[in-house]
């Protein structure tokens, strides 16, 4: 998943229901690879993707959200599903809070279901003139069903270069708290940075990133990726 592509999906939506009456959209996205934190979830392939999503003017918001995976290894699941449910709080004039809890959910083989796993999310965001920054925190109790904890940490920048030109530049480090039962590339943790540039033409947007881990897999090397969405209003 996932928490980085449901906080896309759902921060416009957000911004706009600030200033207008609660609002619900879909969006649908193609992209050259579904990535979850650098880690390639369709086998280095493209992937089709969709939301459903709901926003208040009290800053609830509630959604859902699919996409095709490919996790090889000669099994069948080809399904993610996740709902998620949190609310923004405006801390301060430029502060900002969004909590929330997601559950992951899997489809396709008989033991599909048992990687469901949820995980709970704080994502704070700071806005000035040089643009915003985010410091983000997510966390799992049962990873991928594994009833192993597991963390991820990431700081990002976003600034814009010129109207409706942006650049976001992230870092983020996931982490486990149990290597017997979930490890990366028989670690406990690794990095992963993003570069990705951000535009809209014509109704649709358009994401160019390229993006990198510290891990030494296939699945997890170096690669640019290219996805093209457009959302809807309902």
């Amino acid at each position: 998943m996932k928490s980085n592509l449901i906080a896309l999906a759902t921060c416009s939506l957000l911004a706009a229901s600030s200033a207008a009456l609660a609002d619900v959209s879909t969006t649908v996205n193609v992209t050259s690879d579904y990535t979850f934190n650098g880690v390639s979830q369709t086998g280095n392939d493209p992937a089709l993707q969709a939301s459903l999503d709901y926003a208040g003017t009290d800053g609830f918001y509630a959604g859902v959200w699919a996409s095709t995976v490919d996790f090889g290894s000669g099994e069948d699941t080809n399904l993610e599903l996740d709902a998620y449910a949190g609310k923004f709080f405006q801390l301060e004039e430029k502060i900002g809070l969004d909590a929330g809890i997601a559950y992951y959910t899997y489809h396709g083989d008989s033991a599909s279901d048992t990687y469901n796993y949820p995980e709970a999310y704080a994502k704070f965001s700071y806005n000035s003139s040089l643009g915003d920054t985010e410091l983000n925190f997510w966390y799992s109790w049962d990873y991928f069903g594994l009833d192993a904890g597991h963390y991820i940490t990431m700081i990002a920048h976003t600034f814009e270069v010129t109207p409706g030109h942006n650049i976001r530049a992230s870092f983020d480090r996931s982490t486990s708290n149990d290597v017997n039962k979930w490890a990366w590339n028989g670690n406990k943790s690794y990095n992963h940075v993003r570069l990705e540039y951000m535009t809209s033409y014509e109704g649709f947007d358009f994401n160019l990133a390229v993006e990198d881990t510290n891990m030494n897999i296939d699945s997890a090397d170096s690669r640019i990726i290219l996805s093209v969405s457009r959302t809807f209003d309902l």
